[in-house]
């Protein structure tokens, strides 16, 4: 479907909403049911789409754990593999820019600095290693850690940039650490988990971060406040650990996935589960999220080898995204919202638009 069809498509469901409106007005009865009317008729407008698998990135010779974009530019990318390497990727053209070799190859999770500057990736070692990616055509075979840092008691989980300064990380000790990275000291400890941590996102224009745990709770904290003070809610309803939190676009809920078989969607403001994702059909457990630009699709990675889109206001299921041959380890969509990337313990990221 062009851009045109879409904004003619769109135009016509305004008007359909209108003359419900102006239905439910001059009814005499309208106001013994006048939400449901609208509730019935918003459910027949389906978000539909068309995604399709439009390249492969091959390198990796392990699986892939992790993933995340760059968001200066939405066509770099970073992955993480258990072969030992992090490869920076342009998504565009599938050419590998740098391949940065690990100390450990037990990595779980690596993330891109918003200036697109550095990474950084983490694993069993316990440790957050820090790059500074080479400017140009510099290699990086032989590229140094610019930073390692060390505090965690327990495998390093996640890892996420506020800004090239700060970083926020998760640890199977179930706590999570804000670190200076030029000094590379820890500057707040977050102990409020009794699981597993095992996902963060981070909203920076809130000065807030939410994190899910094994012990099947997801925590908003603001990173400005001590430890003590730092956790503002904890949202409940999961019967399983949580893999996976992300942020929805406008900073006011939040979307996680679960060992449970379900996505759930908490609302910030109302402290409250406004939505659930689940088939029965689909049985197995979640390891990623992600939010599409406009929040209207929750995109899921599941040990199916599948990655599933949900209505994020209906909760229906409206396209699976069948092409990898193992787990759908990590996913995300990109800054400008164009495209969605999924990596598998296949070895192989794929990108879809």
């Amino acid at each position: 479907m062009s851009l045109h069809d879409q904004i003619e498509a769109c135009k016509r469901q305004i008007a359909e909403f209108k003359a419900v409106i102006d239905n439910a007005r001059s009814d005499p009865d309208a106001s013994e049911t006048p939400l449901a009317d609208l509730a019935q008729s918003a459910g027949q407008q389906k978000v539909s789409i068309a995604m399709k698998q439009r390249r492969i990135l091959k390198g990796h010779f392990g699986k892939i754990y992790a993933m995340h974009w760059s968001a200066a530019d939405s066509r770099h990318l970073v992955s993480a593999s258990q072969d030992g390497k992090l490869i920076i990727w342009n998504g565009f053209t599938t050419n590998k820019v740098h391949a940065i070799p690990l100390r450990s190859s037990w990595v779980m999770t690596c993330a891109y600095s918003p200036s697109g500057a550095m990474v950084a990736c983490g694993g069993l070692d316990n440790l957050c290693s820090v790059y500074k990616l080479p400017v140009g055509q510099k290699d990086a075979s032989q590229q140094k850690t610019y930073g390692e840092l060390a505090q965690h008691e327990g495998y390093l989980s996640c890892c996420r940039f506020i800004r090239d300064s700060e970083i926020i990380t998760s640890s199977g000790d179930s706590t999570c650490i804000l670190w200076d990275v030029e000094t590379k000291q820890p500057k707040v400890v977050f102990t409020d988990h009794t699981g597993d941590v095992m996902s963060v996102s981070i909203c920076e224009p809130n000065s807030t971060f939410v994190s899910g745990s094994c012990d099947a709770t997801a925590k908003l904290w603001d990173y400005r406040q001590s430890a003590s003070t730092g956790c503002v809610k904890t949202f409940s309803g999961h019967e399983s650990d949580i893999n996976s939190v992300a942020f929805f676009p406008d900073g006011n809920a939040i979307g996680t996935g679960s060992d449970d078989s379900s996505c759930r969607l908490f609302d910030i403001r109302a402290y409250a589960q406004i939505n659930k994702f689940a088939n029965d059909k689909i049985l197995c457990g979640i390891t990623s999220v992600a939010f599409s630009k406009t929040g209207k699709i929750l995109f899921a990675g599941y040990d199916d080898y599948n990655c599933y889109a949900w209505d994020v206001q209906m909760g229906t299921l409206v396209d699976q995204l069948i092409g990898h041959d193992n787990r759908v380890s990590c996913l995300g969509v990109s800054e400008d919202g164009k495209a969605l990337c999924t990596g598998s313990w296949d070895t192989l990221l794929k990108i879809w638009a």
